[in-house]
């Protein structure tokens, strides 16, 4: 989002003043003091997002070979670790960078360099001029002359405040793993792989922005100007979800869904393709990917990835931009492949909700399986195009241009906006200080979500089942796959400890679980949430003499989802209170075949519920789950296992229409079995499911009727 250059003050988030009734506050008056620790508050959610930010944009420079713009975020004395290498100060850094994202400023004819970076897990502190944030981060990068590059680790970074703008002070990262096109990848130097430390203890993980010590300064911000940053924020969170649920919907080909998130006068273009206008046209130009609906063997999963979020001024328009990896296939066809795209799309605010006003899709790259991207492929922009960026350079504030080479989709389609939004009615000064106190918390809500989504993936990456059962709420609940519920932390431990045993010091391999492209809704009172993420889960493993291209020592990819987790504000700190793993959608026995080298299975081969049935019985079985539960591994019903198509369910209807989608699940998994185990029996609000406006839900005309509806 367009944040202001410079940050003001730290700030105490988590002594939100309570919300109040109208009378209540309409009796108070709002002092000097409130209006400062306002102030505060929203200056460090505003650095909070300002710091995820510049690691994004760190990764869309890449993705060109901008080496200098990556520099420039830097501190004059920053460090950068890279495994065994260390370097000090820009200008070493700058020399590094240029090498390894291809050597010149831009990238060669018929190069990519996909840098992906995602899962943020970052901590302001206490004084609010410093941050830590850890990432996980991939490259896939060709030289277009046959020459291919992977490699993959985790990032602990730090951030500093210098000049009132947001900068990298170190870069640490720890390789994990690294090969090229031609073979897969390997553990890193093909040794076992040790565990590197983190910059948060388990609480922290649940709070991104702590308490600030002090009296908050004195700050020159108005009421009105403070409203206006926090809908800022509460836009960002809008808009992030619009565009995740719209790349859900997509992998899925549910056109039906994907045609109702635009507005009236959408329209869709396709670099190299065409121009889309309307409803028909949008539908026409979805329909390139295929009909509506998956076939056995379909896969249509685009992967968003580094996605910025730029609000306008006025916060009624909005822009992102980030990279879809496209996995593909479509095995009727025969054909399986890869697409490196950037997406730079256009929202407005219309009628009380967000909505896609454009569509713009720049494929960067088309690779079928075999080939791959070394040669680079297929469908590459003209030599020098780069989409354009959505904001100036967040360091420098100049606009970011390349000499020869043209900016991509700067200029919007369409004219103006438009739109129109709903009125709100006037309300007293004290009244829309308190409404704008909660509207802060809820964006606040959905970083700290975000925060102890990713921590669930490190803490299990790494076999820290303790921290990992902490991270849970006292009466939350886990899904073990192919098993049931678990309720409870101790009970969640033990689960993990039983199917596990301890972490080790070192590993041979490791199944990474990449948590990311949430969607978040968060209730009213900002104490509670729905999230829906991807599970994406690359593995690494050690290269074994004479053994090619088995399952234990190829590198590969597995996809899932977590479509039904919760999480709640317990004790000041952010929580899961439920979590469900719906697995595996696509599944690669090795590197050289890829997802298309699985033949289908039978239902009793693909059948089995897990060992932890037997050693640890469940609270909840699977088979206890009805429908819900139906043709997943553990569940009830007729086994489905890739290339089949595994059913895909949604806690929220689309956000734009309310079309409720005919997998819907609105509460936990167990929530609608077990009552005990709902968050809004233990004094929490149930978030939104739909459409909704400031937490509460909005039932369009004509209404949806469902009795399953916890909006």
């Amino acid at each position: 989002m367009r944040r202001p250059m410079v940050v003001l003050f730290s700030a105490v988030i988590c002594a939100f003043a309570p919300v109040v009734g109208a009378q209540s506050a309409a009796a108070q008056e709002v002092s000097e003091q409130q209006i400062d620790e306002l102030a505060r508050d929203v200056s460090r959610v505003e650095s909070l997002r300002g710091v995820k930010d510049l690691q994004r944009f760190y990764a869309q420079y890449a993705q060109f070979g901008l080496w200098q713009e990556m520099a420039d975020l830097f501190t004059e004395d920053a460090e950068l670790i890279w495994g065994e290498e260390t370097l000090h100060g820009k200008a070493a850094i700058a020399a590094f960078l240029q090498d390894h994202v291809g050597g010149v400023r831009g990238l060669k004819p018929g190069a990519v360099h996909a840098e992906l970076i995602e899962e943020p897990l970052v901590n302001l502190a206490v004084d609010g001029n410093s941050a830590k944030g850890r990432w996980m981060g991939m490259v896939l990068a060709g030289d277009g002359q046959g020459g291919s590059r992977i490699e993959g680790g985790i990032y602990e970074n730090d951030y500093a405040l210098d000049g009132g703008v947001w900068k990298i002070s170190r870069l640490n990262y720890f390789p994990q793993y690294e090969g090229d096109y031609a073979n897969g990848w390997t553990n890193y130097q093909n040794k076992e792989l040790r565990q590197f430390p983190f910059h948060f203890t388990i609480d922290e993980s649940g709070t991104p922005i702590p308490p600030a010590e002090g009296a908050a300064p004195a700050s020159a911000a108005t009421l009105f100007e403070l409203e206006a940053r926090v809908a800022a924020l509460n836009a960002e969170d809008a808009v992030r979800n619009l565009q995740n649920a719209y790349g859900y919907y997509v992998d899925r080909k549910m056109w039906d869904d994907v045609v109702d998130l635009f507005a009236a006068n959408g329209v869709v273009e396709i670099a190299g393709v065409g121009t889309f206008n309307g409803p028909e046209g949008i539908r026409a130009a979805m329909e390139l990917m295929g009909p509506q609906g998956l076939r056995v063997g379909d896969l249509n999963d685009f992967l968003s990835f580094d996605t910025v979020v730029s609000v306008e001024s006025g916060n009624k328009e909005a822009y992102a931009r980030g990279f879809a990896l496209g996995m593909l296939e479509d095995r009727t066809e025969g054909t399986a492949g890869w697409e490196f795209q950037v997406f730079r799309n256009r929202f407005v605010f219309d009628g009380g909700l967000w909505k896609i006003r454009e569509l713009r899709l720049f494929p960067l790259l088309q690779a079928n399986y075999a080939d791959g991207w070394a040669s680079g492929g297929t469908a590459q922009l003209s030599q020098g195009s780069i989409p354009a960026f959505t904001e100036p350079h967040p360091v420098t504030g100049a606009n970011v241009t390349v000499a020869g080479s043209t900016m991509l989709g700067a200029e919007p389609l369409t004219g103006a906006n438009t739109a129109t939004s709903s009125n709100q009615p006037a309300a007293s000064e004290a009244e829309r200080f308190f409404d704008a106190t909660r509207r802060l918390k809820r964006s606040w809500a959905y970083d700290g979500v975000v925060n102890v989504s990713s921590a669930y993936g490190y803490y299990i990456d790494d076999f820290h089942w303790l921290e990992m059962a902490s991270i849970f709420a006292k009466d939350g609940n886990k899904h073990s796959p192919f098993a049931g519920f678990y309720l409870g932390q101790d009970r969640v431990q033990a689960a993990a400890t039983t199917m596990w045993g301890a972490p080790p010091e070192l590993r041979s391999g490791i199944s990474f679980h990449w948590r990311f492209q949430p969607v978040i809704h968060v209730s009213h009172d900002g104490r509670s949430a729905n999230l829906r993420t991807r599970l994406w889960q690359p593995r690494t493993g050690m290269r074994r003499e004479g053994v090619v291209n088995d399952a234990l020592s190829s590198p590969g990819f597995n996809t899932g989802m977590y479509p039904n987790d919760q999480a709640v504000l317990e004790n000041g700190v952010w929580r899961l209170w439920s979590l469900t793993i719906d697995e595996h959608y696509m599944t690669s026995v090795n590197w050289q075949d890829g997802w298309a080298g699985l033949e289908p299975t039978s239902s009793e081969q693909a059948a089995g519920q897990s060992p932890l049935v037997e050693r640890l019985p469940p609270d909840i079985l699977m088979t206890q789950m009805g429908r819900r539960a139906e043709h997943f591994r553990g569940g009830t019903g007729e086994t489905i296992a890739w290339p089949g198509i595994l059913p895909m369910w949604f806690h929220y209807k689309n956000p734009v229409s309310g079309r409720v989608p005919d997998l819907y699940w609105p509460d936990s998994v167990p929530g609608l079995l077990l009552p005990e185990a709902r968050l809004i029996n233990h004094g929490y609000q149930m978030p939104p499911n739909g459409p909704e406006q400031d937490g509460i839900h909005v039932e369009l005309t004509p209404p949806e009727a469902n009795v399953m509806d916890g909006g």
